[in-house]
């Protein structure tokens, strides 16, 4: 996958198109992001002991990747990503602006 964890993403489909976050984890089997603050579902749930009242939990669900875009830290805009092999070593570029991110 072309977009690694604690990157700034811009999501391009969906409910919270528009919206921007940061990258907590990667689900590589299943090509999917769980991106902070964005695609909040609300879960219900039961009480586990005597006493103890139910609640609704906020979590966070998984995105598809095609749905995000990276944006460069150079340049500040969504991008698309590609690689550049230098010295034997794999770096990720900007499509727009050429650089290293």
């Amino acid at each position: 996958m072309k977009i690694k964890k604690n990157d700034q993403v811009l999501i391009i489909k969906g409910k919270d198109k528009g919206k921007k976050g940061k990258v907590l984890s990667i689900l590589p089997k299943s090509f999917k992001v769980l991106v902070e603050g964005v695609n909040v579902k609300k879960k219900h749930q039961r009480p586990r002991k005597q006493g103890e009242k139910g609640q609704v939990i906020e979590k966070i669900a998984p995105l598809p990747v095609s749905n995000l875009k990276l944006i460069c830290l150079k340049c500040g805009k969504p991008v698309r990503i590609g690689y550049k092999i230098a010295e034997k070593k794999k770096f990720r570029i900007c499509k727009k602006c050429g650089e290293e991110i």
